[in-house]
């Protein structure tokens, strides 16, 4: 459910090639970009680094990706968010959909014993004419329920 190694909160939903990802990146101070970074400025790595305030959405499908900021985003949006979906993941015996907003909404359908498929519909703020869509294969009810589990907890 985790394809990407981000650094802070992160909610992944979908196959390595085929997500959508709510992300609060974290900086580490032994990266060579932000120590690069920290240098140019002139303050110390550790100065750079930290718990980012900026959320973002992440999306890939068939090979093509992009994303986007989400300036003012607290961390309770993001947490409804994912709650709502375990919510109608843990109590679903059929399609369901979970309104994340303006930019993100998830259509879930069954897909196999104990699985659902998602199609993920992700409206970027500054080009709201051209949305995106990405399909996800089926992914394990028991899986995405730990995965908000320990996102939900990142957050607390």
């Amino acid at each position: 459910m985790s394809p990407l190694a981000v650094g802070g909160p992160a909610l992944f939903i979908g196959t390595e090639t085929d997500y959508v990802a709510l992300v609060r990146p974290e900086l580490d101070p032994e990266d060579p970009g932000v120590r690069r970074a920290a240098e140019q400025a002139g303050v110390a790595p550790e100065e750079l680094a930290g718990s980012g305030d900026t959320w973002a959405v992440l999306f890939e499908h068939g090979g093509e990706g992009d994303g986007f900021e989400l300036p003012g985003v607290r961390d309770a949006e993001p947490a409804g968010l994912a709650q709502l979906l375990r919510d109608e993941l843990a109590a679903a015996s059929g399609p369901f959909t979970v309104d994340g907003g303006a930019v993100l909404r998830l259509d879930a359908r069954p897909s196999g014993a104990d699985a659902y498929a998602f199609t993920a519909h992700v409206t970027p703020p500054d080009d709201a004419g051209t949305p995106r869509t990405v399909e996800t294969g089926p992914l394990p009810v028991a899986g995405l329920l730990a995965d908000l589990d320990a996102f939900l907890g990142s957050l607390a």
